[in-house]
């Protein structure tokens, strides 16, 4: 999208609408890990980390499961 970003609303202080776009992804991703395929254990992780200036936003998160997103965190 040539660098322009859309604005998302902030949704990290109420849990309601975050539980709603956690949903929203895991569907999205078709409740498999994109990293290794598995359907156990699945997280939502930021792809643009949120102290990197990563919002909420459905297209900068993506679904993991449990040990590809520890690897993803300690590389």
């Amino acid at each position: 999208m040539n660098g322009v970003r859309l604005k998302c609303p902030p949704l990290r202080l109420e849990r309601e609408p975050y539980a709603g776009l956690r949903q929203q992804v895991l569907g999205r991703d078709g409740w498999r890990c994109q990293s290794c395929g598995t359907m156990s254990n699945l997280e939502v992780h930021h792809k643009e980390f949120r102290s990197h200036s990563g919002d909420d936003c459905e297209s900068n998160l993506v679904t993991l499961c449990a040990t590809c997103h520890a690897g993803v965190h300690r590389s």
